[in-house]
């Protein structure tokens, strides 16, 4: 898969997993697991570049006499996952067309 692709995706996916709620790291990872393999070495630079991106916003609360970062989506973040379902609709167009061949030769 196209690295550029696949990192837009990949940011798409953990901006969808705190979409209804905030969530810290770990969590994110293990709400993402069912779907998709996600480190934490992955994981953090994406954080941050949604940060940057203003598509999410970082606060810390104490749990466990430790501080947690939580990750809150904004409305930034929520208007590019709709942009990438438009994507998505216009690659799916494409692969149809990729594919019309195959399909019609069952």
């Amino acid at each position: 898969m196209d690295i550029q692709l696949k990192r837009g995706m990949l940011d798409i996916c953990v901006l969808s997993a705190i979409r209804d709620h905030d969530s810290y790291g770990y969590q994110i990872i293990k709400d993402i697991k069912p779907y998709l393999t996600i480190s934490e070495s992955t994981l953090y630079p994406i954080l941050r570049r949604l940060e940057t991106a203003a598509c999410l916003t970082v606060y810390s609360v104490e749990h466990n006499g430790r501080l947690r970062k939580y990750y809150h989506i904004t409305d930034a973040g929520r208007e590019r996952i709709n942009e990438f379902v438009e994507e998505w609709k216009e690659l799916e167009a494409i692969y149809q067309f990729i594919t019309r061949e195959e399909n019609s030769d069952e």
